[in-house]
């Protein structure tokens, strides 16, 4: 009997191990996503491998809540507590060093509370560094993920810094992270210069498919800034990988970005941001969640639904904005489902939301209101004035795209240069 016990409950740690075994394999963590070990970002590649580059020197760094290693350690703690750094200052972007701030928002002058170092906005009075500001700083560091879309401000406050540095003869770090929509896809028109604005400063695409330390290689050769820039690159990062694809927690870039299915569908559902039409802001699904009081929801989405767009369904959805447009007020619409993301296109699929919006509800439906200039919100985040012309001269969402084809085609030759990986 005693022999029987001993060999059952052998039998049963051997099972228990297995089961532990088998779900550790196919849980959503760490281990689903390949070998952490191999990867880098390149704020761990900084401080293991690259450490030289900013040792005994004053430190300034531009951050914000996204600028952690794997193990979520903020790179503002990290530099603090390391004695062979010194660091001196920080500056925040849009939405600001901790993310408290919404969009658009201004951020003024403050004294970070955990460290007591100075935190200059660069979405206040100015988005470029004045040298006052860069006065007992030795090197620029610049560390926050970015999420692949021109529009997204990110990548212009790395640009309007590199400028600044140049200008004081700063040398200037970018440490590199992964685009969250990969490194290969390329999609949507190219920036007409004359629509240059600070959600889209460069002729690049609206999904450029570059990392921020690639852009910054670009925007300093290319577009001639011509910092003293070095590029800390990530290990491990391929091409081919969205974000779930590394070992990485994502970490909201903004507080209307909070997951990377959010990231997936911006590119195209943000457009609506140029319209009366409510992007989802003030709930818990923004850009995902697409609607007005005048839609009917049960309509909108047959309608979309029957175009048989790649990778992507629609559903019937209803829900109630706590701040933004149709704030406090019940709006119908659509929550967009990413079925398949190889064959979706952001762009596109936003595109033709916006297309019947505009077929739908003629009497409801507007384009925010160009100013005198001649440029509506929705121009600056397309790149051009055209498109908005042609949805409503009616024109096919396929023509729309077919006339920008060719200026992608040479971007896309002119981005394999600044290719890192």
């Amino acid at each position: 009997m005693r022999k029987t016990v001993v060999t059952l409950f052998a039998f049963l740690l051997v099972l228990s191990s297995l089961t532990v075994a088998f779900a550790d394999k196919g849980n959503n963590g760490k281990n689903d996503k390949g070998n952490s070990n191999e990867f880098k970002l390149g704020v761990e590649v900084l401080l293991d491998e690259q450490k030289d580059l900013i040792k005994g020197k004053r430190v300034g760094l531009i951050t914000n809540p996204t600028g952690v290693d794997q193990d979520l350690n903020s790179i503002v703690d990290l530099l603090f507590n390391d004695p062979d750094v010194e660091l001196t200052a920080l500056y925040g972007p849009e939405h600001g060093v901790r993310g408290d701030a919404q969009a658009g928002s201004y951020v003024e002058y403050y004294i970070d509370e955990e460290t007591g170092l100075p935190v200059y906005s660069l979405y206040g009075q100015t988005r470029k560094p004045t040298p006052e500001m860069l006065e007992n700083i030795d090197v620029l560091l610049f560390d926050i993920q970015d999420v692949g879309t021109r529009f997204y401000t990110y990548i212009y406050t790395m640009a309007y810094a590199m400028e600044a540095a140049q200008e004081n003869d700063i040398p200037f770090i970018v440490l590199d992270r992964p685009n969250p929509l990969g490194g290969q896809k390329v999609e949507g028109p190219v920036l007409d210069p004359d629509y240059a604005s600070f959600v889209g400063n460069y002729p690049i695409p609206l999904r450029h498919g570059m990392t921020v330390g690639e852009l910054a290689t670009l925007f300093n050769e290319e577009f001639e800034i011509g910092a003293d820039l070095t590029v800390v690159q990530m290990n491990g990062w391929k091409r081919n990988m969205y974000y779930h694809d590394t070992p990485l927690e994502f970490v909201m870039p903004s507080p209307n970005m909070p997951t990377f299915e959010t990231a997936l569908v911006y590119p195209g559902a943000a457009l609506i941001e140029g319209t009366n039409v409510s992007e989802g802001r003030g709930t818990t699904k923004p850009f995902e969640l697409i609607g007005a009081p005048f839609v009917n929801s049960t309509e909108f989405a047959a309608t979309l639904n029957e175009l048989n767009l790649p990778g992507v369904t629609f559903r019937a959805a209803s829900f109630t904005p706590t701040f933004s447009k149709h704030s406090g007020k019940l709006s119908h619409g659509v929550q967009i489902h990413v079925t398949n993301k190889q064959p979706y296109d952001p762009i596109v699929t936003g595109l033709h939301i916006v297309k019947t919006l505009h077929d739908m509800y003629p009497n409801d439906f507007e384009f925010r209101a160009r100013n005198s200039a001649g440029i509506s919100f929705f121009d600056n985040l397309i790149g051009n004035g055209w498109v908005m012309d042609a949805i409503k001269n009616g024109e096919s969402i396929k023509s729309i795209e077919q006339q920008w084809e060719d200026d992608l085609k040479e971007f896309e030759q002119l981005r394999k240069g600044f290719l890192l990986y």
